[in-house]
């Protein structure tokens, strides 16, 4: 029997609050509901102890350089907040100044400065104060110096008819392995057993050719990726609602090879029961949501794709400089940080 109008009513609010619909074309309940009144019959003004209870994190994958956790129970805002200040407001040492002594290389001057500037610097930022404005020369405090020079000569011992350049000259290849860490001030004594150097051994800065030269003296100061690229700590970091998929009647036999070919591998699995081929939803976290589905008369009006309001999957690559959960308790401490000033304010502007 059909279920009575308020029941059916409340089912429809309730997927309206915890889900949001893919159809065919286009995307349903994509406004956000965390505001009182939105929903009658339903307390949605926000309550901490509420909060506390529903919010949870855990990680799922975590290796050499990337981090895959879920943040269950909390609003886009906040989500995009973290996203935004992983890519932008957590602070990195970059190359900043590059001072030239030599290039005869065919690699201009600026865009070698820029190469370099690119290139992660493996120091924990943390052990640095940012430096002031105006300031031309770095102290100990606030500056890593690096230094490069390199030139190229030819192998005397090379084959006459040799043509491989690895072969006939040395040190042709200008890599990031050549940048040495040059003390400045007593920064020997502050960090004894600190291993400044390059994230990567490999990245290739420079092609040269016998005679020709490179020495530069460089500059790596802390900064955020708001102001410049080459400070962001991660590769990349983003997030994606947590796929909900629902078959809304048995599919079998061949239809069911259908719908499991109509999803990503691994989300739909197909069991024998009593002889037939039945599909059964397997893990719908490894969906992509192409929407193939759609485009299958029979198969579109039999399944539900939603995504779950409320349940982000974050993803967060890192370039090596911090590890990605260092980079986002960090990224954490700075909300807070906003949050408080925010407060601050509030308290010390006289109200009207």
């Amino acid at each position: 029997s059909p279920a009575p109008p308020a029941m059916a009513a409340r089912a429809r609010t309730e997927e309206m609050r915890d889900r949001v619909v893919l159809g065919e074309f286009g995307v349903r309940n994509v406004h956000t509901t965390d505001f009182p009144g939105n929903y009658p019959g339903y307390e949605d003004a926000w309550d901490q102890r509420r909060f506390e209870q529903a919010f949870r994190v855990d990680v799922i994958r975590e290796e050499e350089g990337t981090l895959e956790f879920d943040m269950v129970g909390i609003d886009a805002a906040i989500a995009n907040a973290f996203r935004r200040i992983l890519l932008a407001e957590v602070p990195t040492m970059a190359v900043e100044k590059v001072f030239v002594y030599n290039n005869t290389s065919i690699v201009q001057d600026e865009i070698l400065a820029h190469r370099l500037g690119l290139i992660p610097i493996r120091a924990d930022p943390r052990l640095f104060e940012y430096r002031n404005q105006g300031d031309e020369e770095g102290t100990e405090i606030d500056t890593l110096q690096f230094q490069l020079k390199i030139k190229c000569t030819r192998n005397p011992q090379a084959a006459k008819e040799s043509s491989d350049p690895d072969e006939l000259y040395f040190n042709h290849k200008v890599y990031s392995k050549h940048m040495t860490w040059v003390p400045l001030g007593n920064q020997t004594d502050l960090f004894p057993d600190a291993d400044f150097r390059p994230v990567h051994d490999d990245i290739l800065i420079a092609l040269l050719r016998p005679g020709q030269e490179i020495d530069v003296l460089m500059h790596c100061v802390k900064g955020i990726g708001k102001d410049h690229a080459k400070f962001s700590p991660v590769a990349t970091a983003s997030y994606r609602l947590l796929p909900d998929i629902t078959l809304l009647q048995p599919i079998e036999d061949e239809a069911a090879e259908l719908l499991q070919k109509c999803f990503s591998p691994g989300v739909i699995e197909i069991q024998n029961i009593k002889g037939k081929k039945v599909a059964r939803v397997a893990n719908a976290r490894l969906d992509t949501f192409s929407r193939e589905v759609f485009r299958h008369e029979g198969l579109k009006n039999l399944v539900r794709l939603a995504r779950v309001r409320n349940h982000y999957i974050f993803s967060v690559e890192s370039t090596g400089i911090l590890p990605p959960d260092v980079l986002v308790s960090e990224a954490i401490k700075i909300l807070m940080g906003k949050c408080q000033r925010f407060l601050n304010e509030l308290d010390s502007v006289p109200m009207e």
